[in-house]
């Protein structure tokens, strides 16, 4: 079982987090793939570090491919991205992918990928915690579910925002790079986190997610996928994709509602169906603090 952290040569922030991973521990090169060396970490030989020379959310089926051309089998895939933004604000981000929609950014229309929340989160706090020992000034938050490509592992994405100045710095790369090997030195896999932890869907908010954000840094929990209010008034979200957030968040114990960010009949709705199908909705009250 493999690790798989994927860089693209067309993402000046991801081929920045990548050169930062070289940069900061020992890798050995062992094979290509489109042409740019494979490399396998020295001493955690579970991961493996490729670069693809194309957009990230459009490469389909990457766990295949490197099961096919590799013969390597991931159990988690981590893609290193740069984040865009029409706000411009600095931003350190992970999220986890698929679409509540039409596919209109890679993956599958009203398809998720099977998200880490674990993981993800363990990083969010990783992030939070090295970028506090810098005079950098980003914001760190989780983003909603959103965009492709299409796999099925699970996946998450970590990324630098939001504009080409950003993209182009070492220490926001750098930052994230120490995050994701400061994990690996504890967790690879999600099963290796403690099993203690909530796992919780997040429905409502903004794209930054930012009341599941504030609670992920107070309280010890996890989220995995998140719906956002956009679409949620939009008239997109039902019982069907409810559940395939559910099946897509592994060990997930109950369902977080951002009340203040919705309409009361909106509340009152998913409350009913999730009372309906047996699923928990839990408070911030009810999780134990972080410790």
């Amino acid at each position: 079982m493999t690790v798989l952290i994927i860089s693209s040569t067309e993402d000046p922030a991801s081929t920045n987090i990548k050169n930062n991973l070289l940069e900061q521990t020992t890798w050995e090169e062992q094979g290509v793939f489109y042409n740019a060396p494979v490399f396998r970490h020295h001493s955690m030989k579970n991961l493996v570090l490729i670069t693809i020379p194309d957009k990230k959310i459009r490469h389909e089926n990457i766990d295949i491919e490197v099961q096919e051309q590799l013969q390597i089998d991931p159990k988690l895939a981590i893609f290193l991205s740069r984040h865009r933004s029409k706000m411009e604000e600095p931003t350190l981000t992970v999220h986890p992918i698929g679409n509540y929609g039409e596919a209109e950014f890679g993956g599958q229309p009203k398809t998720l990928v099977p998200a880490a929340p674990r993981t993800m989160t363990y990083l969010l706090r990783l992030m939070k915690k090295n970028l506090n020992k810098t005079n950098l000034e980003y914001q760190v938050c989780y983003e909603v579910t959103h965009h492709g490509p299409f796999l099925k592992v699970p996946t998450l994405f970590i990324e630098v925002g939001s504009t080409e100045v950003q993209w182009q710095k070492k220490e926001p790369a750098a930052i994230i790079a120490s995050s994701l090997l400061e994990l690996f030195t504890q967790y690879h896999y999600e099963e290796q986190h403690p099993t203690d932890i909530p796992v919780l869907i997040g429905i409502g908010g903004g794209h930054y997610a930012p009341r599941f954000t504030d609670v992920a840094f107070q309280k010890n929990v996890a989220f995995g996928h998140m719906i956002p209010s956009y679409h949620i008034d939009s008239g997109g979200i039902d019982w069907t994709l409810i559940e395939k957030a559910i099946q897509a968040t592994p060990n997930m114990t109950g369902v977080y509602i951002h009340k203040k960010a919705l309409k009361k009949s909106q509340v009152t709705s998913f409350k009913q169906v999730l009372l309906d199908h047996h699923i928990p909705i839990v408070s911030s009250q009810e999780l134990p603090l972080l410790v």
